[in-house]
């Protein structure tokens, strides 16, 4: 086929054109304190879009002196209002300003940790607002106050989503690759959560795994640093995400251990999903989700802790492709930001 330089010329444009319209400027604010959401500015960055992550974990706030502390704590049982989130609005919407330009979309992570009043200033900075929580509402209630302050509200919990008319849409995998057999693993089970009111579960099951023989490494993280057990190592720093997936890439099973009144899914179970890893769960609602096989995820009683022999020696049973694509993070992307027919 012969094409003149005029058409050449005119495809070239028309590809410059198409290109303008369907990079989209996006900003992720997120509280990221253990390195999830840098997965999401990557993903977007493949796709040729403009990403921006303001990071509120680094942020830090030092009260001037102790009536600022007094000060805070009648602001929040008066006014329910917080010193600290709203220094966190504060410096986003500096930090949103100081980008010069408006954003196609902001997505907010863990919106309940800074102001209202801060949140509805966001949309001057952008044609759209969206935000993604996988926390619930039992556990976390000031995510209603932020709620009415954003175009779009996207919640893991299915409860949530149906009681206050969220979009219902799960964490994603971020990480895949098939289990080596043949590769000798460090340990036969990882689990790493922060000390709370799963804690006496994960005592739990350490002592059992360890009275069955079955090698482990739990770890905790606890701020104070004061809690003391022989089955368990503590943490006092938030662990980045690439030395966490140093510690599964050195595990055969993974060990989910959800919050009481929590029924959305952890990344842990997405990580079993994309590295093919079979899963140990305290999480019943897991067996709800189209991709739950029992030969791969061991749903277990926190109260009369057992481990099925047969689970551990029986392979892994890859889930079909039109289930797992759904919950990758290209899938996840494409459709909290609409790309599916813009990129």
């Amino acid at each position: 086929m012969y094409f003149s330089y005029k058409n050449i010329i005119f495809i070239l444009l028309l590809s410059k054109i198409n290109n303008i319209i369907l990079t989209m400027k996006i900003t992720i604010i997120s509280h990221d304190n253990w390195g999830y959401n840098h997965n999401i500015v990557t993903a977007l960055e493949k796709r040729g879009h403009i990403v921006n992550h303001i990071d509120f974990n680094t942020f830090k706030y030092k009260y001037p002196n102790f009536s600022y502390r007094i000060y805070n704590f009648f602001l929040k049982l008066l006014f329910k209002k917080n010193i600290k989130n709203i220094h966190f609005g504060k410096e986003i919407n500096n930090r949103l300003e100081a980008l010069g330009q408006i954003q196609d979309v902001i997505l907010t992570i863990k919106g309940d940790f800074i102001d209202p009043q801060k949140i509805l200033d966001f949309k001057k900075y952008t044609k759209k607002s969206i935000a993604f929580f996988n926390d619930n509402i039992y556990r976390c209630p000031k995510i209603i106050r932020v709620l009415p302050y954003f175009d779009e509200v996207y919640s893991f919990e299915k409860e949530d989503c149906e009681k206050y008319n969220l979009k219902f849409i799960t964490n994603f995998i971020y990480k895949e690759s098939k289990l080596d057999l043949s590769k000798s693993y460090k340990y036969d089970i990882f689990n790493i959560s922060s000390k709370d009111n799963r804690f006496r579960t994960i005592s739990k099951i350490a002592e059992k795994l360890i009275n069955l023989g079955i090698t482990s490494r739990i770890i905790v993280y606890d701020r104070k640093n004061k809690t003391k057990n022989p089955n368990i190592e503590f943490i006092s720093e938030y662990i980045q995400i690439n030395e966490v997936n140093e510690f599964i890439n050195d595990t055969k099973f993974l060990l989910d251990i959800h919050r009481q009144k929590q029924n959305g899914l952890t990344f842990r179970v997405f990580e079993s999903l994309g590295l093919q890893k079979k899963l140990i769960t305290t999480n019943p609602n897991i067996v709800h989700y189209d991709f739950y096989n029992p030969n791969n995820i061991l749903v277990i009683n926190e109260e009369n802790v057992h481990f099925d022999s047969d689970f551990f020696s029986s392979p892994y049973e890859p889930i079909p492709e039109d289930i797992y694509v759904k919950y990758t993070i290209q899938n996840w992307i494409e459709t909290v930001f609409d790309l599916h027919n813009n990129s």
